[in-house]
């Protein structure tokens, strides 16, 4: 994980590979759940505005996947990072441990949940004739990008929540709304310049474009907005880091008056 000290980041990968074995071990079908629940909500929305609605592009099927895998791994981290904290009372009630460790626990586990199923992403567009290309050679760039922007907004709602529960109920509105105004299920550059310019302040339009771009247009990001969106992913991972620096001294006095 980003700047963890080494111990810590044991704690992190150990504890996330516990957990991924226990959440395996639950159920007949074990790990392929996290391969079979992504591909059941793509066919939902494939049959839904694919079939029924006869909505999206030429190429509507591996556009589809592409935003839906990306999306899924963004909303998931937050998700789960943002109850990371409020959940673990016990441990936060320990002065010493390093709050931190919870939500990156939650990142690790999204995080390989999520290269299986881009694994397999990257597998079905080459058989539906979308090859690999030089603009490949932008993914580990595009994939970190996007890993600093999970983790930086799952810090910030898991260092939030337990200050304002509310923030709980509100987190996945927001992430739907998130969902809907980020071209997942359509082209944003299709619609006005007015929309283009609001949407433009989510980030994940981008990055679901970027990617896009190079596993199905043989195009690679443009070098200002990927400069651009790089500086503020870094800075908003700061802030994150800086925010629950300053609240990891009053975290249990939050949830013990709760």
């Amino acid at each position: 994980m980003i700047f963890l000290k080494k111990h810590h980041r044991d704690i992190v990968f150990y504890k996330a590979l516990c957990n991924l074995r226990s959440e395996a071990s639950k159920t007949y079908l074990s790990f392929l759940w996290w391969i079979i629940e992504p591909v059941f909500s793509m066919a939902i929305y494939y049959f839904i505005f694919g079939v029924v609605f006869k909505r999206g592009t030429d190429d509507f099927i591996p556009f589809l996947l592409v935003g839906l895998v990306v999306w899924q791994w963004f909303a998931q981290c937050i998700s789960h990072c943002s109850a990371a904290i409020n959940q673990n009372q016990a441990l936060i009630s320990q002065v010493n441990f390093p709050k931190i460790v919870l939500p990156s626990i939650n990142m690790v586990m999204d995080t390989f949940k999520f290269s299986i199923v881009f694994a397999l992403l990257l597998i079905v567009l080459w058989i539906m004739g979308y090859p690999p290309t030089l603009t490949y050679a932008y993914l580990p760039l595009i994939l970190g990008m996007q890993f600093i922007l999970n983790y930086a907004c799952g810090l910030i709602a898991s260092a939030l929540i337990p200050f304002v529960p509310d923030l709980s109920n509100l987190i996945p509105h927001l992430l739907r709304l998130g969902m809907y105004s980020s071209g997942i299920l359509y082209s944003v550059s299709s619609l006005p310049e007015k929309i283009q310019d609001v949407l433009a302040y989510n980030p994940m339009v981008w990055i679901i474009q970027s990617y896009r771009d190079v596993l199905m247009y043989n195009q690679g990001p443009n070098t200002s907005h990927l400069t651009s969106y790089l500086i503020a992913v870094v800075a908003l991972y700061a802030l994150a880091r800086l925010l629950l620096n300053k609240l990891n001294p009053i975290f249990a006095r939050a949830l013990m008056q709760r």
